[in-house]
């Protein structure tokens, strides 16, 4: 299976919504602390190895990206800076990035563009806000600010143009309505910091939030107060939880256990995969939607990782 050596420490990494061989790459210096950081768009070649499309300097580290869902060269990156940076792959990199936001006063975590209208981005910041962004708008649409800790990911309703969710450290997860002045729903989910969440993709009232406990927990936002499952398996705090665009049912996470999980949260005995090719924290993960079964990874040890599931990702 193929593997990418990237020169800072891996923080994120999205597969392309519109070629299906085609992601981008988060990475930071020094793990994240203090440097410099650089945005990768890798490209996997039939039986080969897999090659860089193109790389873009930042002057801190960068801890997520995300891909627009409305133009297929257009990639968004959150940086340590408190900028979120807009890069045009169809331009040369000296002309990049075409628009720096800069509003949060402390780092970006987390990006995520909306799959329904496609015409803005959400960002989640350590400041304790989300930001709404529309990409030819300058200043950010509306703050938002409930959270009363760092806030580390956003993540955008796939049925529901106006809805997201946001985990923070603060121990809650809050669902938004960006029609409305404030949350319409606080799901106190955990007992410890909220590092991810994610909804899933055929049942739009159904969210998952991952945290310091080491577990995922499932939820039924109709009737929160019982999580629907729990999935315990991770050693150490769970970074990220991704739910399958292709089965109902499936997430696949990655954790400070330097394991990415594979889960369906469904059956008795969840957990359905598990895979430990990274020798560092595996802080980046992510399932493709126009390959089903097709996943990758990125962590602390400079390694992307793609591979079907099922298979050993450092298989040659």
């Amino acid at each position: 299976m193929p593997v990418f050596k990237t020169p800072f420490n891996g923080y994120s990494v999205k597969f392309s919504p519109f070629y299906e061989n085609r992601l981008a790459v988060a990475t930071a210096q020094n793990f994240g602390i203090l440097g410099n950081g650089r945005v990768h768009i890798l490209e996997l070649t039939p039986n080969g190895p897999i090659s860089e499309l193109a790389a873009f300097d930042t002057a801190d580290g960068v801890y997520d990206v995300c891909w627009s869902e409305a133009h297929d060269s257009l990639v968004i990156a959150a940086s340590g800076d408190g900028s979120v940076k807009l890069y045009d792959l169809s331009l040369p990199p000296t002309n990049n990035p075409i628009r720096s936001f800069k509003e949060h006063t402390r780092e970006v975590h987390s990006v995520d563009y909306n799959t329904v209208r496609k015409d803005s981005f959400l960002s989640a910041s350590w400041d304790d806000t989300v930001k709404l962004w529309t990409v030819d708008r300058n200043a950010s649409v509306r703050t938002f600010k409930e959270h009363a800790y760092c806030v580390y990911s956003a993540a955008w309703n796939p049925r529901h143009a106006d809805i997201f969710a946001s985990a923070s450290g603060d121990c809650t997860t809050r669902i938004w309505d960006v029609r409305e002045p404030g949350s319409t729903m606080i799901l106190p989910a955990h007992e410890f910091e909220i590092l991810a969440c994610d909804w899933n993709k055929y049942d739009d009232c159904i969210i998952a939030t991952a945290s310091v406990d080491k577990s995922i927990k499932v939820w039924d936002v109709r009737n929160y107060r019982v999580p629907i499952a729990v999935l315990n398996g991770h050693g150490y705090a769970v970074r990220k939880v991704r739910f399958s665009p292709h089965r109902a049912s499936a997430m696949v996470s990655c954790s400070y256990d330097m394991t990415v999980c594979m889960w369906d949260y469904m059956v008795e005995d969840a957990l359905i995969g598990r895979y430990d090719h990274h020798t560092e924290f595996a802080v980046g993960v992510d399932m493709s939607v126009l390959v089903e079964g097709l996943l990758t990874s990125t962590g602390w040890d400079e390694l992307v990782y793609v591979w079907q599931h099922g298979m050993d990702p450092r298989a040659p």
